[in-house]
């Protein structure tokens, strides 16, 4: 059985406007309805959006929220402890 509270820190980056535009946190949030989302920080603007995200949820759910999207174009990419807590 998965640990359900697993957790992960990340920077979403929408790298162009057809990832802006696009309900992907939406899309996320209905194929995984078992990951909690927490919006920390956002600057989203018409070319490029850039959010820090804290997942939760089983490790299975939050890897599968992350592969889907990576697969839609979004860079997922790790915040470092220091980041966050600075």
């Amino acid at each position: 059985m998965a640990e359900p509270n697993y957790s992960r820190r990340c920077w979403f980056t929408f790298p162009t406007r057809a990832q802006v535009e696009q309900p992907i946190i939406w899309q996320m949030s209905q194929r995984f309805p078992a990951v909690i989302f927490d919006i920390r920080q956002a600057s989203v603007q018409h070319e490029i959006g850039i959010m820090a995200v804290l997942l939760s949820g089983s490790e299975a759910d939050v890897k599968g929220a992350i592969d889907l999207l990576r697969s839609k174009g979004v860079t997922v990419e790790p915040i470092e402890k220091s980041v966050v807590e600075g």
